[in-house]
């Protein structure tokens, strides 16, 4: 596999590569490759290796003595700690906000909270980082180039909106649009968020709560209930703070999963 490197892909559900008919292009939505290792640098036993069995080394990163780690653990090591640190060198907030816009920030695994309470409303917006990143542009990819360009990195959640007042509920189920903005019927709108859903419930949200799809609003219903969410605090500008807001944790998340798989692997 000389002159091949294995890079680590994380395409959204719903990316394809197209076309099977092009060899010449391909239509790549995500990648966290960086190409930062040269051909030279490969170590050229990893030719050899292909042609036999492989059996566990004495080495395992650059000062291990034992005997425990195989070749293919070794290189793993390896391999992972540059990716590591060109990782961390390309984050753009080290340290994650404890507090967006009056919105307090809490954070559990993967899972994202904001909260605040108004007089006698609490306000609760919620979502997950796993599975939401894509490119911010699409890009075209030529097979033979060594070192391709990809656009940056976004994450882009789906999240709710829970406006509590006593036991009562107003619930919103919300995602990004795209780049040309959300729909209503035949109308466009230039927001970068819309409404999918829309509930109201006492107590805890279950299955026998009726839900209508934003959709089929009526639109000016839909007018008034997306500028009743601005007058809570949750604008086209606050939702794209969220946005940042999830690309910065979720790329802290990524590497944390680096460092784990690292440290799994090297573990004696």
């Amino acid at each position: 596999m000389s002159g091949i490197m294995r890079n680590i892909l994380r395409i959204p559900k719903f990316n394809n590569l197209v076309s099977s008919t092009s060899t010449n292009m391909i239509n790549v939505r995500s990648s966290r490759s960086i190409w930062h290792m040269s051909e030279q640098n490969i170590n050229k036993s990893m030719i050899n290796s292909s042609i036999k069995m492989l059996k566990p080394v004495d080495v395992c990163g650059y000062n291990c003595r034992c005997s425990r780690h195989t070749r293919a653990e070794k290189d793993l090591v390896t391999f992972l700690a540059d990716e590591i640190q060109a990782e961390k060198k390309a984050q753009k907030l080290k340290t994650i906000p404890t507090e967006v816009d009056g919105f307090t920030v809490s954070l559990d695994g993967a899972h994202v909270t904001l909260s605040k309470k108004e007089n006698d409303e609490k306000i609760t917006i919620a979502f997950n980082v796993n599975h939401t990143v894509n490119t911010e542009t699409d890009a075209e990819v030529d097979p033979s180039d060594d070192k391709p360009e990809f656009g940056e990195m976004q994450s882009k959640p789906n999240f709710t909106i829970d406006i509590v007042h006593g036991q009562q509920t107003l619930g919103f189920s919300c995602s990004f649009t795209d780049d040309d903005g959300a729909s209503n019927g035949n109308e466009t709108y230039n927001d970068c968020f819309c409404i999918d859903e829309v509930t109201i419930y006492e107590g805890e949200l279950n299955d026998k709560v009726y839900a209508v799809a934003g959709d089929v609003l009526d639109g000016y219903l839909y007018d008034l209930l997306m500028n009743y969410l601005e007058e809570k605090g949750i604008s086209n500008e606050f939702v794209e703070k969220i946005a940042e807001l999830s690309t910065s944790y979720e790329h802290s998340a990524y590497i944390s999963l680096l460092e784990g798989i690292s440290k799994f692997t090297n573990r004696s």
